[in-house]
């Protein structure tokens, strides 16, 4: 492990090179301006903000002025559809930053929250919090007995998943910081299940109020240790309280008081925002709960999951490996089956239900498509599952015989570099104005990636260390930017 970790700690000084400070789309500018109004007016008012990047002539894309320096909350305030915990999680960074600003320390930077050193800061957070999701994600699966296909898993999820762009390319999302608030409320989850004490029951409910902060719509993944807790709830030998139970309800309790204290900043802001302590209406009017889209976000040859992202469907077919009991897991038992292994397939099966929520999730948004971003963000946060999927292949191998079993490894690894070549090969063409950003057409994108993104190889390498401005540009082919939509 101590070498696998190195690996990872060095490809990750390696490619720091790779984070591009600035801030791009309205998105950005609404999670960016959450943290400078906190920090530097106290509030949750961000016209000024606002204002500065649209005078900045940084936010101008179609309909940002009428969305967020016209329209007013019930409060008079100006619209945001972001959350608090982003803010939350850069803070440290930012800190730094204007400490270094205020001692002079920053190259002659202004202190006013909004120069090169607190863009730097968020950027390289949000490139932190990615490579810790990473992290955290590659220790689940060494704690769940799949430590030989680990690392590679981990190195796949890393360049082969949209993670990379949102850590590198477009650090002032919530995507990277999400995906970091996800893996680690289902880390402590792994630990907790053990024992189901009130200690684990404060612990998991304050992450999962972190991660709900981040992004709201993981909130579903609670579903994954609720379950957990429900079958050793019926699991439990007593059919009164007894000690078991007794120490279940505890830690539901304790687990339930530590969210409420915990989500308390972002119920704050929202009262303070729009009046009541509730997301914004625009938001919930663009929600049909039926989720008529999942289909779609999930196989859409224009905009599914497994088109953008094949590792996946990959990931997809090692947990559910797992649920039949064909890999070799290898989890902690848990309080009511003390004298064998908790069920492997029981946890394999929560992490597809987890998964499950967030493709139902996004198809009940009526901006299902996320049309001009790269990718179907909305996932990121589960890079911790889907890497404990990938490594979930390995030990399928070992039940094939020895020359079986190579030749599996062999497939797998073939798959893995393909997948994580066809997600480079995306990034080449969204950035380089070979693409329709609003969608894919696989057909070309499939001959870019493996034609011309290769010969070209040279000349999109140098852009990006020396010209990466030339990347931001929408290609002529690109229909105008749509309005922005609430996330």
């Amino acid at each position: 492990m101590r070498r696998q970790l190195a690996v990872l700690a060095a490809a990750f000084v390696i490619t720091l090179p790779l984070i591009t400070p600035r801030i791009y789309a309205s998105d950005e500018v609404q999670y960016f301006a959450y943290l400078r109004s906190l920090w530097f007016d106290q509030d949750v008012s961000f016209e000024n903000e606002y204002q500065h990047f649209w005078d900045a002539n940084i936010a101008r894309s179609q309909g940002f002025h009428e969305t967020y320096l016209e329209r007013q909350t019930e409060t008079g305030r100006r619209i945001s559809f972001a959350t608090i915990g982003t803010a939350i999680l850069w803070s440290p960074f930012y800190a730094v930053a204007d400490a270094l600003v205020g001692l002079g320390l920053a190259g002659g930077g202004i202190r006013d929250g909004y120069g090169p050193p607190y863009v730097r800061a968020v950027a390289f957070g949000s490139a932190v919090y990615g490579w810790l999701a990473i992290v955290i994600g590659w220790a689940m699966a060494h704690r769940l007995g799949l430590g030989r296909g680990a690392l590679a898993a981990a190195l796949a999820t890393w360049f082969g998943t949209p993670l990379i762009f949102y850590m590198f390319v477009a650090p002032p999302m919530a995507h990277a910081c999400q995906a970091f608030a996800v893996a680690a409320f289902l880390f402590v989850w792994l630990f907790v299940r053990e024992r189901w004490t009130i200690g684990g029951g404060v612990a998991l409910g304050a992450a999962a109020a972190l991660m709900v902060m981040v992004r709201e719509q993981d909130l579903l993944i609670i579903i994954a240790p609720a379950l957990d807790w429900a079958l050793g709830w019926w699991r439990a030998p007593e059919d009164t309280l007894g000690p078991p139970r007794r120490r279940l309800v505890w830690h539901a309790l304790a687990g339930g008081a530590a969210f409420a204290i915990g989500y308390a900043p972002q119920l704050l802001a929202y009262q303070a925002l729009n009046g009541y302590p509730f997301p914004s209406r625009l938001v919930v009017r663009k929600l049909n709960w039926f989720a008529p889209h999942a289909g779609g976000v999930v196989a859409s040859p224009e905009h599914g999951l497994v088109f953008w992202t094949p590792l996946v469907l990959l990931a997809i077919i090692g947990l559910a490996a797992g649920m039949a009991g064909r890999l070799g897991w290898a989890a902690q038992p848990t309080l009511t089956r003390r004298r064998e292994s908790a069920s492997t397939a029981w946890i394999a099966l929560c992490l597809l239900l987890a998964f499950a929520s967030q493709v139902y999730v996004a198809g009940s948004v009526e901006s299902w498509t996320v049309a001009g971003a790269f990718g179907q963000r909305r996932f990121v946060g589960l890079s911790a599952v889907i890497l404990v999927g990938l490594a979930g292949l390995w030990p399928m191998a070992h039940y094939r015989g020895d020359r079986g079993a190579a030749r599996t490894r062999m497939a797998v690894v073939a798959l893995l570099v393909v997948g994580t070549w066809w997600n480079l090969g995306l990034m080449a063409q969204f950035g380089g104005g070979l693409m329709d950003r609003q969608r894919l057409t696989l057909a070309d994108n499939a001959y870019h990636t493996f034609v011309t993104v290769p010969r070209r190889l040279p000349e999109l390498v140098y852009r990006y260390v020396f010209a990466r401005h030339s990347f931001y540009a929408p290609p002529s082919s690109t229909a105008p930017a749509p309005a922005p939509t609430p996330q």
